[in-house]
Protein backbone atom coordinates (compact mmCIF):
# COMPACT_ATOMS: atom_id res chain seq x y z
CA UNK A 1 0.00 0.00 0.00
CA UNK A 2 2.65 2.57 0.80
CA UNK A 3 4.48 1.68 -1.96
CA UNK A 4 1.41 2.11 -4.43
CA UNK A 5 1.20 5.99 -2.50
CA UNK A 6 4.49 6.83 -3.05
CA UNK A 7 4.73 6.02 -6.57
CA UNK A 8 0.87 8.28 -6.97
CA UNK A 9 3.52 10.95 -5.07
CA UNK A 10 6.37 10.65 -7.77
CA UNK A 11 3.69 10.80 -10.59
CA UNK A 12 1.95 13.66 -8.98
CA UNK A 13 5.21 15.89 -8.48
CA UNK A 14 6.63 14.83 -11.67
CA UNK A 15 3.14 16.22 -13.38
CA UNK A 16 3.15 19.19 -11.26
CA UNK A 17 7.07 19.62 -12.52
CA UNK A 18 6.34 19.44 -16.16
CA UNK A 19 2.79 21.35 -15.94
CA UNK A 20 4.92 24.71 -14.28
CA UNK A 21 6.98 24.46 -17.35
CA UNK A 22 3.58 25.54 -19.62
CA UNK A 23 2.33 28.19 -17.12
CA UNK A 24 -1.32 26.34 -16.84
CA UNK A 25 -4.66 28.13 -16.13
CA UNK A 26 -4.68 28.15 -11.60
CA UNK A 27 -8.09 27.96 -11.95
CA UNK A 28 -8.43 24.94 -13.99
CA UNK A 29 -9.61 21.71 -11.85
CA UNK A 30 -6.47 19.42 -12.33
CA UNK A 31 -3.96 22.02 -11.78
CA UNK A 32 -5.68 22.94 -8.65
CA UNK A 33 -6.35 19.32 -7.44
CA UNK A 34 -2.14 19.06 -8.29
CA UNK A 35 -1.01 21.85 -6.21
CA UNK A 36 -3.42 21.03 -3.23
CA UNK A 37 -1.73 17.31 -3.25
CA UNK A 38 2.04 18.12 -3.81
CA UNK A 39 2.31 21.53 -1.82
CA UNK A 40 2.77 19.72 1.30
CA UNK A 41 5.63 18.19 0.27
CA UNK A 42 7.16 20.94 -1.93
CA UNK A 43 6.85 23.56 0.46
CA UNK A 44 8.46 22.49 3.03
CA UNK A 45 11.39 21.54 1.05
CA UNK A 46 11.10 25.64 -0.49
CA UNK A 47 11.39 26.42 3.25
CA UNK A 48 14.19 24.45 4.06
CA UNK A 49 16.55 25.29 0.93
CA UNK A 50 19.05 28.40 1.54
CA UNK A 51 18.63 31.12 -0.78
CA UNK A 52 22.01 30.76 -2.52
CA UNK A 53 20.31 27.19 -3.76
CA UNK A 54 17.76 29.28 -5.43
CA UNK A 55 19.31 29.60 -9.06
CA UNK A 56 15.68 30.86 -10.25
CA UNK A 57 14.52 27.25 -10.79
CA UNK A 58 12.27 25.52 -8.49
CA UNK A 59 14.61 22.60 -7.40
CA UNK A 60 12.54 21.06 -4.34
CA UNK A 61 10.43 18.57 -7.47
CA UNK A 62 14.18 17.07 -7.84
CA UNK A 63 14.60 16.82 -3.67
CA UNK A 64 10.98 15.48 -3.70
CA UNK A 65 11.87 12.58 -6.15
CA UNK A 66 15.45 11.87 -4.47
CA UNK A 67 13.01 11.67 -0.96
CA UNK A 68 10.29 9.53 -2.19
CA UNK A 69 12.50 7.44 -4.39
CA UNK A 70 14.64 6.60 -1.13
CA UNK A 71 12.01 6.05 0.83
CA UNK A 72 10.43 3.58 -1.53
CA UNK A 73 13.99 1.51 -1.80
CA UNK A 74 14.63 2.06 1.67
CA UNK A 75 11.19 2.01 3.82
CA UNK A 76 9.22 -0.46 0.99
CA UNK A 77 11.90 -3.18 1.24
CA UNK A 78 12.42 -2.97 4.66
CA UNK A 79 9.09 -3.41 5.38
CA UNK A 80 8.64 -6.39 3.01
CA UNK A 81 11.83 -8.13 4.09
CA UNK A 82 10.35 -8.32 7.63
CA UNK A 83 7.09 -8.88 6.48
CA UNK A 84 8.95 -12.34 4.94
CA UNK A 85 10.69 -12.98 8.35
CA UNK A 86 7.84 -12.81 10.46
CA UNK A 87 5.97 -15.22 8.03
Amino acid sequence: MLNLVLTILYWLVLIRAIMSWVNPDPFNPVVQFLEKTTEPILEPIRRILPARLKFGIDISPIIAFLAIMFTKSFLVNTLFDLALRLK
